[in-house]
Protein backbone atom coordinates (compact mmCIF):
# COMPACT_ATOMS: atom_id res chain seq x y z
CA UNK A 1 0.00 0.00 0.00
CA UNK A 2 1.33 3.43 -0.98
CA UNK A 3 1.28 5.94 1.89
CA UNK A 4 1.40 9.73 1.65
CA UNK A 5 3.95 11.73 3.52
CA UNK A 6 3.13 12.32 7.21
CA UNK A 7 5.10 15.57 7.29
CA UNK A 8 8.47 17.07 6.49
CA UNK A 9 11.41 15.59 8.35
CA UNK A 10 9.22 13.77 10.90
CA UNK A 11 9.78 10.02 10.68
CA UNK A 12 7.01 8.04 12.31
CA UNK A 13 9.41 5.44 13.74
CA UNK A 14 13.12 5.26 14.36
CA UNK A 15 15.26 3.87 11.46
CA UNK A 16 16.93 0.51 11.85
CA UNK A 17 19.92 0.58 14.13
CA UNK A 18 18.88 3.70 15.99
CA UNK A 19 18.63 3.83 19.76
CA UNK A 20 15.26 2.27 20.63
CA UNK A 21 14.83 4.68 23.61
CA UNK A 22 15.43 7.87 21.57
CA UNK A 23 12.65 10.39 22.13
CA UNK A 24 10.42 11.23 19.16
CA UNK A 25 10.26 14.97 18.45
CA UNK A 26 6.86 16.57 18.90
CA UNK A 27 4.67 16.56 15.80
CA UNK A 28 3.43 19.85 14.40
CA UNK A 29 -0.06 21.02 15.40
CA UNK A 30 -2.59 19.22 13.20
CA UNK A 31 -4.88 21.29 11.06
CA UNK A 32 -8.12 19.71 12.36
CA UNK A 33 -9.35 21.06 15.69
CA UNK A 34 -10.36 17.54 16.69
CA UNK A 35 -6.95 15.90 16.21
CA UNK A 36 -5.04 15.50 19.45
CA UNK A 37 -1.24 15.99 19.15
CA UNK A 38 1.11 13.18 20.01
CA UNK A 39 2.80 13.72 23.38
CA UNK A 40 6.21 15.29 23.29
CA UNK A 41 9.07 13.22 24.59
CA UNK A 42 7.19 9.96 24.37
CA UNK A 43 9.53 6.95 24.14
CA UNK A 44 8.40 4.40 21.61
CA UNK A 45 9.67 0.83 21.52
CA UNK A 46 10.95 -0.72 18.29
CA UNK A 47 8.05 -3.11 18.24
CA UNK A 48 4.89 -2.25 20.20
CA UNK A 49 3.04 -5.15 21.83
CA UNK A 50 -0.21 -6.31 20.35
CA UNK A 51 -2.95 -3.73 20.95
CA UNK A 52 -5.88 -4.92 23.11
CA UNK A 53 -8.10 -2.68 21.03
CA UNK A 54 -7.54 -4.48 17.71
CA UNK A 55 -11.01 -5.05 16.24
CA UNK A 56 -11.89 -8.15 14.25
CA UNK A 57 -12.13 -7.80 10.53
CA UNK A 58 -15.51 -6.31 9.55
CA UNK A 59 -17.70 -8.23 7.14
CA UNK A 60 -18.05 -5.18 4.95
CA UNK A 61 -15.69 -3.09 2.89
CA UNK A 62 -13.93 -0.74 5.27
CA UNK A 63 -14.90 2.88 4.92
CA UNK A 64 -11.90 5.13 4.32
CA UNK A 65 -12.58 8.82 4.99
CA UNK A 66 -11.23 11.48 2.63
CA UNK A 67 -7.90 13.09 3.29
CA UNK A 68 -9.58 16.05 4.99
CA UNK A 69 -11.50 13.79 7.37
CA UNK A 70 -10.80 14.40 11.03
CA UNK A 71 -11.81 11.73 13.52
CA UNK A 72 -14.18 12.86 16.27
CA UNK A 73 -12.71 13.52 19.65
CA UNK A 74 -12.02 10.38 21.64
CA UNK A 75 -14.19 9.85 24.73
CA UNK A 76 -10.94 9.53 26.64
CA UNK A 77 -8.97 12.62 27.57
CA UNK A 78 -5.97 13.03 25.19
CA UNK A 79 -2.62 12.15 26.61
CA UNK A 80 -0.85 15.15 28.03
CA UNK A 81 -4.10 16.89 29.11
CA UNK A 82 -4.70 17.52 32.83
CA UNK A 83 -6.22 14.49 34.51
CA UNK A 84 -10.03 14.76 35.12
CA UNK A 85 -10.97 14.60 38.79
CA UNK A 86 -13.61 11.98 37.87
CA UNK A 87 -11.36 9.84 35.69
CA UNK A 88 -8.90 8.44 38.20
CA UNK A 89 -9.40 6.61 41.43
CA UNK A 90 -8.43 8.76 44.45
CA UNK A 91 -4.83 8.21 45.45
CA UNK A 92 -3.73 6.74 42.08
CA UNK A 93 -1.52 8.94 39.95
CA UNK A 94 -2.07 9.21 36.21
CA UNK A 95 -0.01 6.50 34.50
CA UNK A 96 2.16 6.57 31.43
CA UNK A 97 0.14 5.69 28.31
CA UNK A 98 2.03 2.46 27.95
CA UNK A 99 1.01 1.30 31.46
CA UNK A 100 -2.27 3.13 32.25
CA UNK A 101 -5.12 0.60 32.35
CA UNK A 102 -7.58 2.94 30.59
CA UNK A 103 -5.13 4.75 28.22
CA UNK A 104 -6.41 4.84 24.62
CA UNK A 105 -4.28 3.55 21.78
CA UNK A 106 -1.93 5.99 20.08
CA UNK A 107 -3.94 8.28 17.81
CA UNK A 108 -1.88 7.61 14.69
CA UNK A 109 -1.81 3.80 15.05
CA UNK A 110 -4.97 3.09 13.03
CA UNK A 111 -8.24 4.67 12.05
CA UNK A 112 -11.17 3.33 14.15
CA UNK A 113 -13.00 2.68 10.88
CA UNK A 114 -10.32 0.32 9.52
CA UNK A 115 -9.82 -3.35 10.22
CA UNK A 116 -7.13 -5.95 9.54
CA UNK A 117 -7.90 -8.26 6.67
CA UNK A 118 -7.29 -11.94 7.38
CA UNK A 119 -3.98 -13.21 6.16
CA UNK A 120 -2.33 -9.80 5.98
CA UNK A 121 1.35 -10.30 6.81
CA UNK A 122 2.69 -8.31 9.70
CA UNK A 123 5.07 -5.59 8.72
CA UNK A 124 8.02 -4.85 10.94
CA UNK A 125 7.32 -2.24 13.55
CA UNK A 126 3.43 -2.50 13.67
CA UNK A 127 1.64 -5.32 15.47
CA UNK A 128 -1.48 -5.22 13.31
CA UNK A 129 0.28 -5.88 10.01
CA UNK A 130 0.27 -2.31 8.75
CA UNK A 131 3.45 -1.63 6.76
CA UNK A 132 5.86 0.73 8.44
CA UNK A 133 5.90 4.14 6.92
CA UNK A 134 5.11 7.74 7.52
CA UNK A 135 1.36 7.26 6.93
CA UNK A 136 -1.44 5.46 5.10
CA UNK A 137 -3.47 6.57 2.11
CA UNK A 138 -7.13 7.22 2.83
CA UNK A 139 -9.63 5.69 0.49
CA UNK A 140 -12.30 7.65 -1.40
CA UNK A 141 -16.00 7.30 -0.54
CA UNK A 142 -17.52 4.49 -2.66
CA UNK A 143 -20.20 5.67 -5.10
CA UNK A 144 -22.72 3.22 -3.67
CA UNK A 145 -22.96 5.34 -0.46
CA UNK A 146 -23.57 8.68 -2.19
CA UNK A 147 -27.28 8.19 -3.05
CA UNK A 148 -28.32 6.82 0.38
CA UNK A 149 -26.54 9.68 2.14
CA UNK A 150 -28.26 12.25 -0.09
CA UNK A 151 -31.64 10.67 0.60
CA UNK A 152 -30.91 10.65 4.33
CA UNK A 153 -30.02 14.33 4.22
CA UNK A 154 -33.28 15.15 2.39
CA UNK A 155 -35.38 13.19 4.92
CA UNK A 156 -33.63 14.81 7.89
CA UNK A 157 -34.16 18.26 6.40
CA UNK A 158 -37.86 17.61 5.79
CA UNK A 159 -38.37 16.27 9.31
CA UNK A 160 -36.63 19.29 10.79
CA UNK A 161 -38.91 21.60 8.82
CA UNK A 162 -42.05 19.83 10.05
CA UNK A 163 -40.87 19.92 13.68
CA UNK A 164 -39.99 23.59 13.42
CA UNK A 165 -43.41 24.40 11.95
CA UNK A 166 -45.17 22.55 14.80
CA UNK A 167 -43.10 24.31 17.46
CA UNK A 168 -43.94 27.69 16.05
CA UNK A 169 -47.63 26.89 15.49
CA UNK A 170 -50.20 28.99 17.46
CA UNK A 171 -52.95 26.66 18.81
CA UNK A 172 -55.22 29.44 20.09
CA UNK A 173 -58.63 29.77 18.42
CA UNK A 174 -60.92 32.76 18.02
CA UNK A 175 -63.86 30.65 19.26
CA UNK A 176 -63.31 27.60 21.50
CA UNK A 177 -66.66 26.11 20.46
CA UNK A 178 -66.90 23.78 23.48
CA UNK A 179 -69.89 21.40 23.54
CA UNK A 180 -72.88 22.51 25.59
CA UNK A 181 -75.91 20.72 26.99
CA UNK A 182 -78.74 20.59 24.45
CA UNK A 183 -81.40 23.25 24.86
CA UNK A 184 -84.34 22.04 26.93
CA UNK A 185 -82.27 19.10 28.12
CA UNK A 186 -83.29 16.50 30.63
CA UNK A 187 -85.04 17.60 33.83
CA UNK A 188 -83.00 17.31 37.02
CA UNK A 189 -83.96 14.12 38.90
CA UNK A 190 -86.04 14.50 42.03
CA UNK A 191 -84.03 14.68 45.25
CA UNK A 192 -83.92 11.39 47.11
CA UNK A 193 -82.10 9.92 50.08
CA UNK A 194 -79.70 12.22 51.89
CA UNK A 195 -80.18 14.93 49.26
CA UNK A 196 -83.91 15.14 50.05
CA UNK A 197 -83.31 15.00 53.81
CA UNK A 198 -80.78 17.83 53.65
CA UNK A 199 -83.10 19.97 51.51
CA UNK A 200 -85.93 19.54 54.05
CA UNK A 201 -83.90 19.91 57.26
CA UNK A 202 -81.29 22.59 56.49
CA UNK A 203 -83.71 25.58 56.52
CA UNK A 204 -84.61 24.72 60.13
CA UNK A 205 -81.03 24.39 61.43
CA UNK A 206 -79.27 27.44 62.90
CA UNK A 207 -75.78 28.48 64.01
CA UNK A 208 -75.39 29.99 67.48
CA UNK A 209 -72.75 32.38 68.85
CA UNK A 210 -72.57 32.90 72.62
CA UNK A 211 -70.42 35.85 73.67
CA UNK A 212 -69.12 36.87 77.08
CA UNK A 213 -66.05 38.64 78.46
CA UNK A 214 -63.94 35.52 77.80
CA UNK A 215 -64.74 35.30 74.09
CA UNK A 216 -67.13 33.61 71.69
CA UNK A 217 -68.45 30.03 71.78
CA UNK A 218 -70.20 28.53 68.77
CA UNK A 219 -72.66 25.71 68.32
CA UNK A 220 -75.80 24.62 66.51
CA UNK A 221 -79.52 24.36 67.15
CA UNK A 222 -82.82 23.83 65.35
CA UNK A 223 -86.31 25.27 65.25
CA UNK A 224 -88.65 23.73 67.82
CA UNK A 225 -91.69 25.94 67.24
CA UNK A 226 -92.68 28.21 64.39
CA UNK A 227 -92.89 31.23 66.75
CA UNK A 228 -89.14 31.37 67.47
CA UNK A 229 -88.36 28.66 70.07
CA UNK A 230 -85.10 26.83 69.34
CA UNK A 231 -83.49 23.79 71.00
CA UNK A 232 -79.75 23.43 71.61
CA UNK A 233 -77.25 22.19 74.22
CA UNK A 234 -76.87 23.85 77.59
CA UNK A 235 -73.10 24.03 77.21
CA UNK A 236 -73.48 25.96 73.94
CA UNK A 237 -75.27 28.90 75.62
CA UNK A 238 -73.83 28.63 79.14
CA UNK A 239 -71.28 31.42 78.63
CA UNK A 240 -74.05 33.87 77.64
CA UNK A 241 -76.15 33.08 80.75
CA UNK A 242 -74.66 35.82 82.87
CA UNK A 243 -73.86 39.52 83.06
CA UNK A 244 -72.58 40.86 79.74
CA UNK A 245 -73.48 37.70 77.83
CA UNK A 246 -75.28 37.73 74.48
CA UNK A 247 -76.60 35.28 71.90
CA UNK A 248 -76.79 35.66 68.12
CA UNK A 249 -78.58 33.12 65.91
CA UNK A 250 -77.83 32.80 62.17
CA UNK A 251 -80.37 31.10 59.91
CA UNK A 252 -79.65 29.20 56.72
CA UNK A 253 -80.82 32.18 54.63
CA UNK A 254 -78.24 34.45 56.27
CA UNK A 255 -80.52 36.26 58.73
CA UNK A 256 -78.96 37.09 62.09
CA UNK A 257 -81.22 37.60 65.11
CA UNK A 258 -80.47 38.13 68.80
CA UNK A 259 -81.75 35.42 71.14
CA UNK A 260 -82.56 35.02 74.83
CA UNK A 261 -82.37 31.94 77.07
CA UNK A 262 -85.77 30.54 78.04
CA UNK A 263 -84.31 27.84 80.29
CA UNK A 264 -81.51 25.32 80.46
CA UNK A 265 -80.47 22.27 82.47
CA UNK A 266 -76.90 21.07 82.86
CA UNK A 267 -78.10 17.64 84.08
CA UNK A 268 -79.43 16.83 80.60
CA UNK A 269 -77.28 19.33 78.68
CA UNK A 270 -80.34 20.89 77.02
CA UNK A 271 -81.46 24.51 76.59
CA UNK A 272 -84.32 26.35 74.94
CA UNK A 273 -83.68 29.80 73.46
CA UNK A 274 -85.99 32.21 71.62
CA UNK A 275 -85.73 34.70 68.78
CA UNK A 276 -88.32 37.28 67.72
CA UNK A 277 -89.51 35.63 64.54
CA UNK A 278 -92.58 33.89 63.22
CA UNK A 279 -93.32 31.56 60.36
CA UNK A 280 -90.31 29.37 61.08
CA UNK A 281 -90.38 25.72 60.00
CA UNK A 282 -89.97 23.42 63.04
CA UNK A 283 -88.46 19.95 62.91
CA UNK A 284 -90.52 17.03 64.18
CA UNK A 285 -89.23 15.10 67.19
CA UNK A 286 -89.28 11.39 66.32
CA UNK A 287 -89.49 8.32 68.56
CA UNK A 288 -85.99 7.55 69.80
CA UNK A 289 -87.29 4.44 71.60
CA UNK A 290 -87.91 2.87 68.16
CA UNK A 291 -84.36 3.45 66.90
CA UNK A 292 -82.35 0.34 66.09
CA UNK A 293 -78.62 -0.23 65.77
CA UNK A 294 -77.68 0.06 62.09
CA UNK A 295 -80.36 2.61 61.18
CA UNK A 296 -79.05 5.31 58.79
CA UNK A 297 -78.79 8.80 60.26
CA UNK A 298 -77.80 12.30 59.14
CA UNK A 299 -76.12 14.90 61.37
CA UNK A 300 -76.54 18.58 60.46
CA UNK A 301 -74.93 21.61 62.07
CA UNK A 302 -72.02 24.04 62.02
CA UNK A 303 -68.85 22.09 62.92
CA UNK A 304 -65.87 24.40 63.39
CA UNK A 305 -68.15 27.29 62.40
CA UNK A 306 -68.94 25.79 58.98
CA UNK A 307 -72.71 26.33 58.85
CA UNK A 308 -74.95 23.97 56.93
CA UNK A 309 -72.63 20.96 57.10
CA UNK A 310 -74.24 17.56 56.46
CA UNK A 311 -72.64 14.25 57.48
CA UNK A 312 -74.02 10.74 57.33
CA UNK A 313 -73.61 7.48 59.21
CA UNK A 314 -75.54 4.87 61.16
CA UNK A 315 -76.66 4.28 64.71
CA UNK A 316 -73.70 2.31 66.05
CA UNK A 317 -74.95 1.69 69.63
CA UNK A 318 -77.82 2.49 72.00
CA UNK A 319 -78.07 3.26 75.72
CA UNK A 320 -74.44 4.36 75.85
CA UNK A 321 -73.76 5.95 79.27
CA UNK A 322 -72.00 9.28 78.70
CA UNK A 323 -70.94 11.76 81.36
CA UNK A 324 -70.19 15.04 79.59
CA UNK A 325 -68.94 18.29 81.09
CA UNK A 326 -66.79 18.90 84.14
CA UNK A 327 -66.97 18.00 87.83
CA UNK A 328 -69.20 20.96 88.73
CA UNK A 329 -71.46 20.84 85.66
CA UNK A 330 -71.85 17.22 84.51
CA UNK A 331 -74.53 15.87 82.21
CA UNK A 332 -75.46 12.18 82.37
CA UNK A 333 -76.79 11.05 79.00
CA UNK A 334 -78.30 7.70 78.00
CA UNK A 335 -76.91 8.40 74.55
CA UNK A 336 -77.45 7.25 71.00
CA UNK A 337 -74.01 6.49 69.55
CA UNK A 338 -73.34 7.25 65.88
CA UNK A 339 -70.42 7.14 63.47
CA UNK A 340 -71.69 10.19 61.56
CA UNK A 341 -68.90 12.78 61.73
CA UNK A 342 -69.55 15.12 64.68
CA UNK A 343 -67.04 17.84 65.55
CA UNK A 344 -66.89 20.85 67.87
CA UNK A 345 -69.67 23.17 66.70
CA UNK A 346 -72.09 20.32 65.90
CA UNK A 347 -73.32 20.46 69.50
CA UNK A 348 -77.03 21.20 69.70
CA UNK A 349 -77.71 20.27 66.08
CA UNK A 350 -80.16 17.56 65.07
CA UNK A 351 -79.47 13.90 64.36
CA UNK A 352 -82.25 12.83 62.00
CA UNK A 353 -83.42 9.48 60.66
CA UNK A 354 -84.20 8.48 57.07
CA UNK A 355 -87.57 10.28 57.24
CA UNK A 356 -86.00 13.56 58.38
CA UNK A 357 -87.36 13.34 61.96
CA UNK A 358 -85.11 14.28 64.86
CA UNK A 359 -84.11 11.23 66.90
CA UNK A 360 -81.28 12.89 68.85
CA UNK A 361 -79.53 16.14 69.73
CA UNK A 362 -75.80 15.94 69.03
CA UNK A 363 -74.00 16.62 72.29
CA UNK A 364 -70.60 14.95 72.71
CA UNK A 365 -67.80 13.11 70.95
CA UNK A 366 -65.19 10.64 72.14
CA UNK A 367 -61.57 11.61 71.70
CA UNK A 368 -58.35 9.61 72.17
CA UNK A 369 -55.90 10.87 74.79
CA UNK A 370 -53.83 13.81 73.54
CA UNK A 371 -50.20 14.39 74.48
CA UNK A 372 -50.38 18.18 74.23
CA UNK A 373 -54.00 18.64 75.28
CA UNK A 374 -55.05 19.84 71.83
CA UNK A 375 -58.68 19.29 70.89
CA UNK A 376 -59.23 16.52 68.40
CA UNK A 377 -61.85 15.91 65.76
CA UNK A 378 -64.27 13.13 64.94
CA UNK A 379 -63.04 9.57 65.31
CA UNK A 380 -66.42 8.06 64.45
CA UNK A 381 -67.76 8.03 68.02
CA UNK A 382 -70.43 10.72 68.47
CA UNK A 383 -73.22 10.82 71.03
CA UNK A 384 -76.71 12.32 70.88
CA UNK A 385 -79.37 12.90 73.54
CA UNK A 386 -82.42 10.75 72.65
CA UNK A 387 -85.34 12.75 71.29
CA UNK A 388 -87.78 11.38 73.91
CA UNK A 389 -85.58 12.79 76.65
CA UNK A 390 -85.31 16.07 74.73
CA UNK A 391 -89.10 16.26 74.34
CA UNK A 392 -89.73 15.92 78.10
CA UNK A 393 -87.00 18.36 79.06
CA UNK A 394 -87.87 20.98 76.42
CA UNK A 395 -91.49 20.89 77.52
CA UNK A 396 -90.47 21.61 81.10
CA UNK A 397 -88.10 24.40 80.08
CA UNK A 398 -90.71 26.15 77.92
CA UNK A 399 -93.46 25.80 80.55
CA UNK A 400 -91.51 26.44 83.75
CA UNK A 401 -88.04 27.63 82.80
CA UNK A 402 -86.40 24.71 84.61
CA UNK A 403 -86.28 20.93 84.36
CA UNK A 404 -86.39 18.12 86.88
CA UNK A 405 -84.82 14.67 86.79
CA UNK A 406 -85.57 11.39 88.61
CA UNK A 407 -83.57 10.05 91.57
CA UNK A 408 -83.58 6.97 93.87
CA UNK A 409 -81.96 8.71 96.84
CA UNK A 410 -78.61 6.92 97.36
CA UNK A 411 -74.91 7.83 97.28
CA UNK A 412 -72.64 5.46 95.36
CA UNK A 413 -69.11 4.38 96.35
CA UNK A 414 -66.81 5.40 93.46
CA UNK A 415 -63.88 3.42 94.94
CA UNK A 416 -65.67 0.09 94.81
CA UNK A 417 -64.46 -2.51 92.31
CA UNK A 418 -66.33 -5.67 91.55
CA UNK A 419 -69.68 -6.78 90.22
CA UNK A 420 -72.37 -4.12 90.20
CA UNK A 421 -72.22 -0.75 92.00
CA UNK A 422 -72.06 -0.32 95.75
CA UNK A 423 -74.11 1.99 97.95
CA UNK A 424 -71.76 4.06 100.12
CA UNK A 425 -71.41 3.28 103.81
CA UNK A 426 -70.38 6.75 104.99
CA UNK A 427 -71.84 10.24 104.79
CA UNK A 428 -70.57 12.62 102.12
CA UNK A 429 -70.60 16.35 102.94
CA UNK A 430 -73.22 15.70 105.60
CA UNK A 431 -75.48 13.73 103.28
CA UNK A 432 -76.30 10.15 104.38
CA UNK A 433 -75.63 7.26 101.95
CA UNK A 434 -79.38 6.47 101.79
CA UNK A 435 -81.74 9.46 101.90
CA UNK A 436 -84.22 9.02 104.80
CA UNK A 437 -87.72 8.28 103.49
CA UNK A 438 -86.38 8.41 99.93
CA UNK A 439 -87.28 5.96 97.14
CA UNK A 440 -84.43 3.52 97.95
CA UNK A 441 -85.03 3.73 101.72
CA UNK A 442 -88.71 2.93 101.25
CA UNK A 443 -87.78 -0.04 99.02
CA UNK A 444 -85.44 -1.50 101.65
CA UNK A 445 -82.04 -0.59 100.11
CA UNK A 446 -79.36 -0.24 102.84
CA UNK A 447 -75.83 1.24 103.03
CA UNK A 448 -73.29 -1.27 101.68
CA UNK A 449 -75.79 -3.03 99.40
CA UNK A 450 -74.60 -3.82 95.86
CA UNK A 451 -76.98 -2.98 92.99
CA UNK A 452 -76.46 -5.52 90.19
CA UNK A 453 -79.03 -4.39 87.60
CA UNK A 454 -81.91 -2.03 86.83
CA UNK A 455 -84.86 -3.47 84.89
CA UNK A 456 -82.63 -6.50 84.09
CA UNK A 457 -80.01 -4.23 82.55
CA UNK A 458 -76.65 -5.03 84.23
CA UNK A 459 -74.69 -2.11 85.67
CA UNK A 460 -70.97 -2.16 86.47
CA UNK A 461 -70.19 1.55 86.96
CA UNK A 462 -71.95 4.34 88.89
CA UNK A 463 -72.48 6.39 85.69
CA UNK A 464 -74.40 3.48 84.14
CA UNK A 465 -76.90 3.40 87.01
CA UNK A 466 -77.33 7.19 87.03
CA UNK A 467 -77.86 7.35 83.26
CA UNK A 468 -80.35 4.45 83.35
CA UNK A 469 -82.36 6.20 86.06
CA UNK A 470 -82.35 9.58 84.27
CA UNK A 471 -83.70 7.94 81.15
CA UNK A 472 -87.00 7.68 83.06
CA UNK A 473 -89.38 10.28 84.38
CA UNK A 474 -90.15 11.06 88.02
CA UNK A 475 -92.90 8.72 89.18
CA UNK A 476 -91.74 5.78 87.05
CA UNK A 477 -91.14 2.47 88.81
CA UNK A 478 -87.90 0.55 88.25
CA UNK A 479 -86.79 -2.88 89.48
CA UNK A 480 -83.38 -3.17 91.12
CA UNK A 481 -81.50 -6.43 91.73
CA UNK A 482 -79.74 -5.93 95.07
CA UNK A 483 -77.11 -8.14 96.75
CA UNK A 484 -76.41 -8.07 100.51
CA UNK A 485 -73.52 -10.35 101.38
CA UNK A 486 -74.39 -13.78 100.00
CA UNK A 487 -78.07 -13.08 99.51
CA UNK A 488 -79.71 -11.21 96.64
CA UNK A 489 -83.19 -9.84 96.11
CA UNK A 490 -85.22 -7.66 93.73
CA UNK A 491 -86.88 -4.48 94.90
CA UNK A 492 -89.31 -2.06 93.23
CA UNK A 493 -88.38 1.59 93.50
CA UNK A 494 -90.64 4.51 92.58
CA UNK A 495 -88.45 7.36 91.34
CA UNK A 496 -88.57 10.71 93.03
CA UNK A 497 -88.02 14.15 91.47
CA UNK A 498 -85.17 16.58 91.89
CA UNK A 499 -84.51 19.94 90.28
Amino acid sequence: MTTPEQGPDVPLFAPPGADPRRSVPAAPEPSSPFAAPSPAGHVLPDAAPASPYTAPAPPYTPYAPPASYAAPASPYAPYGAPASPYATHPGVAAAHPATAPFAPPVQHARSPHEGVQPGTPHAPGLPDGTPAGPGRRRRALPAVWVVPLLLLALVAGGAGGVIGARIGQDDRLADAGLPAAPAGGGTAPAATGVTAIAADVLPSVVSIEATDAAGVATGSGFVLRQDGYLLTNSHVVASADGPGGSLVVTFSDGRELPATIVGRTAEYDLAVIKVKATGLVPLALGDSDAVRVGDPVVAIGAPLGLAGTVTTGIVSALNRPVAAGDETDTAFINAIQTDAAINPGNSGGPLVDASGQVIGINSAIAQPPSQDGAAGGSIGLGFAIPSEQARRTATQLIETGSATYPIIGVLLDSTYTGEGVKVSTTDVDGQPPVSPDGPADRAGVRPGDVILSIDDRPVTMPDELIVAIRAHEPGDVVVLAVQDGDSSRKVRVELDESS
